[in-house]
């Protein structure tokens, strides 16, 4: 009996060790400015522990598994050079049942670690955000490219009126573990939008009385609230958020602009659109525990109204000039609770550019002459709205 139970232990140890190495299904890292992230997928839950070491600085991450599964052995390479926070990566079983990795920082950072249920197509993820100790500042990009490429106000009284820069905040949806739609050729939203939107931050900061700002500069996630946060912080003048339309019916096609609304959506495509869009943190993987329910208190304030009534009127002249570009899915604005909209304090839109679902608009979406006339027509759009309502020193809608 004794040998028998020695040869049973024996058994379940080695299927022990089996499970754990496949429970790392792949892993990811995706760097940017605001913050780099670090993504281990696993099939069930990995447990972890992660502490800090100085002199030089380095951040140790453990993980409860029993050897070095061939996802982590290619991890070091993943790392960019163009990494703010990340000089290098080691990864080596530590000690029975433990895997260490080992990450080389350029800077002292703040990390945060978290594990996310699985959703979508991802299974169990453990995600490592590295941020920097003081936060990335959106009004010093500013005025850092405002510095590098000064721009002179317009004095053409016949077009808008202009006393000052008027600031306008581009938000390309999706980004880093979170795609978006994703189109029969394999276009992904998050690619398309960025690429539309760096063609609309180029054309607006050619424009000699605007400047504008992204959210998103690269290939990672933001959580909803920061995007909109980030337009407040440098007391946007609007905010127009970049999107690529999916339906199930391949013959959805059309653009369409959507607004905010703090009652029901005015279409069932509208109200399931939000729900999807809404659900974008979940899916891109960001740590919400205690975090407020910043769509309904921001539906509270009593200056949402007049905010909404400007994102309508923005809306139009943007729908208009997509005419020219585009078949429109439906002739006039729609609403819906989006939660990327809920800026109090500024004009926000939704632009759905074209349905990537369609094969035809797919194509046409990866067209770069295509990109740039949807861009030129949201800023034909955004001259339109400046035109009847020039931004001012202090705009009512704004907290300044």
């Amino acid at each position: 009996m004794h040998v028998r139970g020695r040869f049973l232990a024996f058994l379940l140890a080695l299927l022990f060790v089996g499970a754990a190495q496949a429970q790392v299904l792949s892993t990811r890292i995706w760097p940017a400015r605001d913050y780099t992230r670090l993504t281990i997928e696993s099939k069930e839950e990995i447990q972890y522990s992660i502490f800090s070491i100085k002199d030089p600085a380095r951040l140790v991450l453990d993980l409860e598994v029993a050897e070095v599964p061939p996802a982590l052995t290619d991890l070091g390479a993943k790392v960019a050079n163009e990494d703010p926070y990340i000089q290098g990566l080691r990864v080596a079983r530590n000690r029975p049942g433990v895997v260490r990795l080992v990450l080389d920082l350029k800077t002292e950072v703040k990390p945060q670690a978290f594990s996310l249920k699985p959703i979508a197509e991802y299974g169990h993820r453990l995600v490592l955000d590295i941020y920097p100790t003081v936060p990335v500042d959106p009004l010093a990009a500013l005025i850092e490219q405002a510095q590098k490429a000064p721009a002179v106000p317009s004095l053409n009284r016949e077009t808008a009126k202009v006393t000052r820069l008027a600031t306008v905040v581009i938000d390309p949806g999706h980004g880093g573990e979170d795609p978006g739609a994703i189109g029969r050729r394999g276009s992904r939203e998050k690619d398309i939008t960025l690429m539309i939107g760096k063609r609309l931050k180029a054309l607006i900061d050619n424009e000699p009385n605007m400047r504008a700002l992204l959210t998103r500069d690269g290939d990672y996630a933001l959580q909803l609230g920061s995007r909109v946060e980030k337009a407040r912080q440098v007391k946007a003048d609007l905010f127009v958020s970049i999107h690529a339309d999916s339906f199930v019916r391949p013959h959805a096609r059309g653009s369409s602009v959507f607004a905010l609304s703090d009652r029901r959506a005015t279409s069932e495509m509208a109200r399931a659109l939000a729900k999807k869009q809404n659900e974008a943190d979940l899916i891109a993987g960001v740590n919400l525990k205690g975090k407020d329910d910043y769509l309904k208190r921001t539906l509270l304030d009593l200056s949402q109204s007049a905010s909404i009534d400007h994102s309508l009127r923005l809306g139009n002249f943007v729908l208009a000039r997509l005419g020219g570009v585009n078949t429109l899915h439906k002739p006039s604005v729609e609403q819906a609770s989006f939660a990327v909209l809920t800026a109090h304090d500024m004009p926000s839109i939704l632009v759905e550019t074209a349905f990537i679902s369609n094969p035809d608009e797919e194509k046409r979406l990866n067209d770069t002459a295509y990109q740039e006339r949807l861009a030129r027509a949201i800023l034909d759009g955004i001259r339109d709205y400046f035109s009847k309502n020039p931004p001012r020193p202090a705009s009512p809608l704004a907290l300044r």
